[in-house]
């Protein structure tokens, strides 16, 4: 079986390794073109490339996969099977017609929950008890086909996006090498996605990151959990941006009297505690403007807040 393998981020790296050590056949990656990294700006590779070459596999870049002349050399690749994990681009029809198994993908979140871009830090933002991947037959809308099969992920009260990231990324690869025979073989069940239990997860934008203190104090945490370790939430200070790494709810149903939301109700030797719009929000890791990340309590040795400093704007 000839497969086809396209994947961009980090999550994608283990799908691809496991394939190689259990024999099979990836005829080439496609992953997304370098792009400028850091503050100098310079060239990255992607994860996948860089994996990809450490295997020694053929790696093609293309701006727009929809391209002409990026269709016309993939088919040179006479793939079986199109396996994409975490790609960024939408797939042409033209592409998904190839394979004579088709294609499928390795999505991060028990479908039809999450369709998009940004399934992990949606489900730990909106409080969800449970995520998971799901392997799914590809079509031309988004997220949308038939469920091949599904593996379950419990969500901890303390994962971030980064560590429920990383339990997804190895329980999706486990799940595609488990997969792969049965679709091989013809053997696998398609089950189609109850359209009426569909919620989507658009990409994060910038209003998604900014925090605002009028929400519950167990929305901001769960806001600040799916913010890490990246984009990472953020509120201001003296007009100035401040990044809240990690948090703590210290009460969740108390409502605003002496303080209003975004106001520091008192600060302790380790954490600053905040008023939100229902109970009271503890900031235990922050990031001032051009300073690095660090523990509250660093900042609070050289910085004195008193009661009723205003956070936000």
């Amino acid at each position: 079986m000839r497969i086809l393998f396209m994947g961009t981020p980090d999550f994608a790296v283990p799908c691809l390794e496991k394939m190689i050590d259990n024999g099979y056949n990836v005829v080439a990656v496609v992953t997304q073109p370098d792009r400028p990294k850091g503050r100098k700006g310079e060239l990255a590779p992607t994860p996948v490339k860089e994996a990809a070459l450490r295997l020694g596999l053929p790696v093609l870049q293309p701006e727009k996969v929809r391209a002409q002349e990026a269709l016309q050399e993939l088919a040179t690749y006479e793939a079986d099977l199109l396996v994409t994990a975490a790609y960024g681009q939408l797939l042409p029809q033209r592409l998904l017609d190839m394979p004579r198994l088709g294609c499928v993908n390795v999505h991060a979140s028990l479908l039809p929950r999450w369709r998009g871009g940004a399934p992990i830090h949606r489900a730990i933002i909106e409080g969800d008890a449970e995520s998971g991947v799901t392997i799914m037959r590809m079509v031309m809308a988004l997220d949308a086909g038939d469920m091949i099969s599904r593996v379950v992920v419990p969500i901890d009260e303390a994962d971030t996006a980064e560590s429920l990231f990383q339990k997804l990324s190895v329980k999706g690869s486990d799940l595609l090498i488990e997969t792969l025979p049965q679709i091989e073989a013809g053997t696998i069940t398609e089950t189609p996605q109850d359209e009426a239990l569909v919620t989507f997860a658009p990409n994060l934008s910038r209003d998604d990151e900014r925090i605002d203190w009028t929400k519950d104090a167990r929305r901001l945490y769960n806001q600040v959990r799916g913010m890490n370790s990246w984009p990472v939430a953020f509120t201001t200070l003296d007009d100035k941006v401040m990044k809240i790494w990690q948090a703590k709810v210290i009460e969740e149903d108390s409502v605003p009297s002496k303080f209003e939301p975004g106001r520091v109700v008192t600060t302790t030797s380790d954490a600053i505690v905040i008023q939100c719009g229902r109970g009271t929000l503890a900031l235990m890791e922050i990031q001032p403007s051009g300073k690095r990340r660090m523990p509250a309590s660093d900042y609070l040795r050289g910085v004195k807040l008193a009661p009723g400093t205003r956070f936000g704007e």
